[in-house]
């Protein structure tokens, strides 16, 4: 069976690019994460697919950063695959783990998308920094929201009556921000 991962890093990401090349590679089944790429343990729809994906199968995606944002998370991800006889293909790359420089590559990409990340913190912490001393950087001021709204929400997907992405749609967040609220909410709760 063809498998496609899409990953966009915010709910407000069009997805249409990517499920025009799963549609193009006549994927048969497609998982879908709006979230970002940076842990792999809190994206459910990765989750699924590598518990879904079946010996023979064939796991695609878009690029090696749709699917993993470093070198630790790609190899483990591909390693489960591995060890589920499933092969991973990258279209953009043009990579094949079914092969063996296909193996290679992976491990090559993945170093150098991992170093392109450490590039761009490291250019923003500068540009950071640089900002600060000249006094125009205070930082992002926090999203004002209605908590007592907010609240009564988080109790309804706690109910079971709405789900957390809904409530990160109503309340225009991504839905890592819901969860850091909610949790921030339940903490100021038990002091």
């Amino acid at each position: 069976m063809k498998i496609f991962y899409i990953r966009v890093s915010s709910l407000d990401q069009n997805i249409a690019r990517q499920k025009q090349m799963a549609k193009e590679n006549k994927a048969e089944k497609i998982f879908i994460d709006k979230m970002s790429g940076k842990n792999t343990k809190d994206r459910p729809q990765l989750n699924k697919m590598l518990e879904f994906a079946r010996a023979g199968d064939v796991v695609m995606c878009e690029s090696f950063s749709r699917i993993a944002r470093n070198t630790i998370d790609l190899l483990t991800i591909l390693d489960k695959l591995k060890k589920k006889k499933v092969s991973f293909v990258s279209l953009k790359e043009k990579v094949d783990t079914a092969s063996a420089s296909g193996k290679f590559v992976v491990t090559v990409f993945a170093g150098l998308a991992e170093l392109e990340r450490e590039y761009i913190r490291a250019r923003q912490a500068e540009g950071i920094a640089i900002a600060k001393k000249q006094g125009k950087y205070k930082g992002k001021a926090p999203k004002e929201y209605d908590k007592v709204k907010f609240k009564e929400a988080v109790n309804d997907v706690k109910e079971g009556k709405r789900t957390a992405t809904s409530v990160a749609r109503e309340f225009k967040i991504s839905y890592m921000t819901y969860f850091r609220w909610a949790k921030k909410m339940e903490n100021a709760h038990k002091k």
